[in-house]
C-alpha cells in the first residue's frame, strides 16, 4: 500500500509516498522460486499460499531489510531451515511480526512493508483450503485415485509452508 505523508524510500521523507520494496521483493523472490519449481499453476490458491508462506519467510529473515540478488543466494539454507517440517514456522512468523509492529509503533509511522507482511499472514491464518488428508489411513491413498482421497479443510500456510520448502529445494 501507498501512503502519503511518510517517508520515501530512502527515508528522506517530505510527503512522498511510501514504497513497501522490502515486500515487494521478497514477494518477487517468492514468486520466482515457485514458477522455476513449476510446482502449481501461478493463478491456484495453493501457489498464493506458498508465494506468501514464502514471502513472510523472506521478507522476515532479513532483519536489516538489504536483500539483494548475491544475498538471496547466500540466504536459501536459512529459509530451507525456517521452512522445514520440524520447525515451529508460524509461532517464529507472529512472534517476528510482533517485534516488528512493536518497533513500527515506538517510530510513529506506519510501515508499508509490514502492513502487507501483516496481510499476507491474515490471509494465510483465515483462508482454508481444501487438500488431501495426509494423515488418512496408510495405503487407502495408494489404492484411490487422486480425486477420491479423503481431503480436509487445511489452513493455508500449513499447504503453502511445504510448497515454499520444496520450491527452494529445486532451485
Amino acid at each position: 500500500m501507498l501512503h502519503r505523508g511518510q517517508e520515501s524510500t530512502d527515508g528522506s521523507g517530505g510527503g512522498e509516498l511510501a514504497v513497501p520494496m522490502a515486500w515487494m521483493y521478497a514477494e518477487y523472490i517468492a514468486d520466482e522460486l515457485l514458477r522455476t519449481g513449476d510446482l502449481m499453476p501461478p493463478t491456484s490458491f495453493e501457489f498464493r499460499a506458498g508465494r506468501d508462506a514464502l514471502a513472510l519467510t523472506i521478507f522476515l529473515s532479513d532483519s536489516d531489510r538489504e536483500l539483494s540478488g548475491i544475498r538471496v543466494v547466500t540466504q536459501l539454507e536459512t529459509w530451507l531451515s525456517l521452512t522445514a517440517y520440524d520447525q515451529p514456522w508460524q509461532d517464529w512468523v507472529s512472534e517476528r511480526l510482533a517485534d516488528l509492529s512493536a518497533l513500527s509503533a515506538e517510530s510513529g509511522h506506519p510501515d508499508p512493508d509490514l502492513e502487507l507482511a501483516e496481510a499476507a499472514w491474515r490471509w494465510l491464518e483465515e483462508t482454508e483450503l481444501l487438500a488431501p488428508d495426509l494423515d488418512a489411513v496408510p495405503g487407502g491413498a495408494a489404492a484411490a485415485g487422486e480425486d477420491e482421497r479423503p481431503k480436509v479443510w487445511t489452513p493455508a500456510w500449513q499447504l503453502g509452508l511445504p510448497l515454499g520448502h520444496l520450491a527452494i529445494h529445486l532451485f
